[in-house]
């Protein structure tokens, strides 16, 4: 579930005027080299930012994460940087990020109260609730589709927005929203 900072983040990037949906990222080697959930980009594949968000927020690209992080910051290391700095602001007292996809790192944690808080954040956002609502997509012309793993969406009455995660640190985790 640290995706819902990096989208968050991302999506306030967007918002904000400095990068727009249709911005082309280029995949690094960095990016290319991660495993977990992916979209299996490659080094110096492009795609849009839309595209990438989308594919964070429906299938937990580690991958997705890394490029939209090197996009909007230069380097993942400062996107983490701005994590921290917003988890910060947000007054979070147990959360620190060492990356932007989450998976296991040392001192990399979160507690259930916090990715609340971020949630509840990201829900501000138009833009951020579009795509953490969004149950399918297709990728490279319909050659690749993204489910969103986020299965209350289909499930639960009123469900409308969140992200879920696991690892074998964490085990399943979920955060989510609902409206009635």
């Amino acid at each position: 579930v640290t995706k819902l900072m990096t989208l968050l983040l991302a999506t306030e990037a967007v918002e904000g005027g400095g990068f727009k949906l249709t911005d082309r990222v280029i995949t690094s080697e960095n990016a290319w080299e991660m495993g977990g959930s992916q979209i299996y980009l490659e080094p110096g594949e492009e795609m849009s930012l839309h595209d990438l968000l989308l594919a964070i927020g429906l299938q937990s690209a580690n991958d997705a994460c890394v490029a939209v992080a090197e996009h909007i910051y230069g380097s993942e290391e400062a996107f983490v940087q701005a994590m921290n700095d917003k988890a910060q602001s947000m007054g979070l007292k147990n959360t620190h990020f060492v990356n932007s996809h989450g998976l296991p790192a040392d001192d990399h944690y979160t507690s259930a109260y916090d990715m609340a808080i971020i949630l509840k954040e990201g829900l501000q956002s138009p833009l951020f609730r579009e795509i953490s609502a969004t149950k399918e997509h297709d990728l490279r012309g319909g050659a690749f589709k993204l489910w969103n793993t986020n299965k209350l969406l289909w499930w639960y009455n009123g469900a409308d927005s969140g992200k879920t995660g696991w690892t074998e640190a964490a085990k399943y985790c979920l955060a989510s929203s609902a409206e009635r």
